[in-house]
């Protein structure tokens, strides 16, 4: 395919808002692309070259990009910043700038292996090599190429669909609909690089078998329900289960492959990261976030305590970071903890704020799979795992068969200042990348004075302000719920308490940094609640709020019959940006629905005391 193909297919997607008209095009590029470029198409076109967890970046900023197109078309750096300023858009930049309309002849794989070749530049002189590299690749296609070109290296290739649109795609190729979604996500969450699927999906005509694990690559962390009454969770999860802390860190899942082969073939097959300078350098461990992000040279402490504690050459384990006050032997609030989450000055920072790691998961033991066995068993494996350290910590387990004694266990937690606790079923396999009631989180939801509970919500966007706000260039969030039946976020509130003005001036700033020309084609959004600027679903935050109404102007869970949705009252933001979260980890709608019912049964039950 040549890639002059590949950009009109990303014309036709960037014009159109229509998840259902994304869907069937993507599903055409699919069926069009061969099987020695299907991989890389598929990457191109989520705007990358690797999979999320990949530490292949190009590590280029908008000002390079515009070096690049000053550099291939002969201008001033002057006049292109100029154009920029004006348009505010790379691609756009090049749309006024380029004056070739002859059609290239580059294949998809020769832009592809220039763009990779790019990527892995590094060390003195490699911001020349890139722009020279970047500008070549710029002079030589046409103009529509161009433009894509211009905003992969900065990751705003702005097509408006993400890993799960390509699912549903693929699924549209071989079976005329959606019906083979679920097969394929079920492969997805444990391989989670969507350009092996497809590559693997078209070498068996539309076939896929449930993946292997494979230490270096991700797999999905399995998420929990949540229910709050102890005899509820005993009739859901069995009549004897396994009680665990909930604790308010990081989750990371650890992948552990010690070198075993010789210096001279060491390099193919062992893991890589990016270190604090961002060179790429091998590793024996890697470190991934609930997103998938890669943060393994931000956590030296804990590298170090794996490679001492864990008894295996390959393990992939997980558990949750916290900050740990060696003086006074206490854990320290997630507030401090996230200080360890940074780019510079890491040495430093592990030095005053060490972690700890409680392990709770082990999914892969030297070779053996242990995703399909029940959590007794991976438990089991887990303690002989893991020795006595400094570091590594395997969490404490209560085994309960009486809501008397779930329920004290449970107000222990609170009171010792954790979140509350998470109930696993003994034979409960792991659901990578699903909630599921083989593990349950013990929360409480509302207590007649409002939701004690929190809502993980994402930021849809916002609008400018008015008044005293009107400086700031922000007034008010709209945020959103997850609505994970129809992978779409639907609105719940809008919100414009709970930040200081400094706060409100920041918050616009990260927006700014993920906003859109328009409506993302994931949202569904009622006209009533529009918004000045639109964001792209990347950002989640965390809210509280008084009570769950029904509203005719959000669309979380709306009735089609009745036209309301779940609503906030009064929502209040207490925590931004958390960053370890992906948008698809926002509270769902079907959680919003039991929170809804269980705030009306408290108040009735109030009631009737009263």
């Amino acid at each position: 395919m040549y890639f002059s193909t590949l950009a009109d297919y990303f014309e036709k997607l960037e014009n159109t808002s229509s998840r259902n008209s994304m869907t069937e095009i993507l599903a055409d590029l699919f069926k069009d692309a061969g099987i020695n470029e299907i991989d890389r198409v598929m990457y191109l076109s989520l705007g990358r070259l690797a999979p999320l967890y990949e530490p292949i970046e190009f590590q280029m900023a908008d000002k390079m990009v515009l070096k690049a197109i000053a550099l291939a078309y002969g201008k001033k750096a002057e006049e292109v910043l100029k154009t920029y300023k004006k348009v505010g858009d790379l691609g756009k930049v090049v749309d006024k700038l380029h004056k070739n309309h002859v059609k290239s002849h580059l294949s998809v794989n020769q832009i592809y292996d220039k763009l990779y070749e790019i990527a892995l530049e590094g060390g003195k002189g490699s911001v020349e090599r890139k722009v020279g590299g970047l500008a070549g690749l710029l002079k030589s296609s046409e103009v529509k190429s161009a433009r894509f070109l211009a905003r992969i290296p900065v990751g705003n290739l702005r097509l408006g669909f993400s890993d799960l649109t390509v699912l549903d795609s693929i699924s549209f190729a071989y079976a005329g609909d959606k019906s083979k979604r679920k097969e394929y996500e079920a492969a997805y969450h444990v391989r989670p690089d969507i350009g092996w699927l497809a590559r693997e999906i078209k070498a068996n005509k539309g076939r896929i078998g449930k993946p292997h694990p494979v230490v270096g690559t991700p797999i999905l962390m399995a998420r929990c329900e949540r229910l709050n009454d102890a005899k509820t969770i005993l009739e859901k999860a069995g009549t004897k289960v396994a009680v665990e802390p909930k604790f308010d860190g990081f989750r990371l899942q650890i992948h552990l492959k010690r070198a075993k082969e010789p210096k001279s073939q060491r390099a193919k097959s062992q893991m890589m990261t990016r270190d604090e300078k961002g060179e790429l350098v091998p590793t024996q461990v890697r470190l991934f976030t609930r997103n998938l992000e890669d943060a393994t040279f931000m956590y030296p402490d804990l590298v170090k305590g794996v490679l001492e504690q864990v008894k295996a050459d390959e393990a992939i384990l997980e558990g949750e970071a916290l900050a740990y006050d060696g003086a006074t032997g206490e854990y320290l609030p997630f507030q401090q903890t996230t200080q360890r989450k940074r780019k510079y000055n890491i040495a430093e920072m592990a030095e005053k704020i060490p972690l700890k790691l409680f392990c709770f998961e082990v999914l892969f033991v030297d070779g053996k799979n242990l995703m399909d066995q029940g959590f007794a068993t991976r438990r089991g494996e887990l303690v002989k795992l893991i020795k006595e350290g400094d570091t590594l910590i395997v969490s404490s387990e209560s085994l309960v068969d009486d809501p008397g004694k779930l329920e004290a266990i449970f107000q222990d937690a609170i009171s010792r200042g954790l979140e509350g606790v998470v109930v696993k079923k003994l034979d409960g396999v792991y659901q990578a990348g699903a909630r599921g009631f083989n593990w349950i989180k013990f929360k409480r939801g509302f207590a007649g004075k409002g939701l004690e509970d929190t809502i993980d919500c994402l930021v849809m966007g916002y609008d400018s302000g008015t008044g005293k706000r009107t400086g700031f260039g922000i007034g008010s969030l709209l945020i959103g719920v997850y609505d994970d039946k129809n992978d779409r976020f639907q609105s719940i509130a809008k919100l414009g308490t709970g930040l200081t003005d400094k706060e409100w001036v920041q918050i616009r700033k990260e927006i700014d940094k993920v906003r859109s020309d328009k409506m993302p084609a994931r949202y569904e959004v009622d006209k009533l609640v529009g918004v000045d600027v639109w964001a792209k679903p990347k950002i989640i935050i965390v809210v509280k709020a008084d009570e769950i109404t029904k509203s005719p102007m959000h669309t979380a869970g709306r009735n089609s019959d009745i036209k309301l949705g779940y609503a906030l009252r009064f929502p209040r933001m207490i925590e931004f940006g958390r960053k370890d979260k992906l948008p698809e980890d926002a509270t769902t709608v079907s959680e919003i629905a039991k929170m809804f019912a269980g705030q009306k049964k408290v108040k009735l039950n109030g009631a009737s005391e009263g």
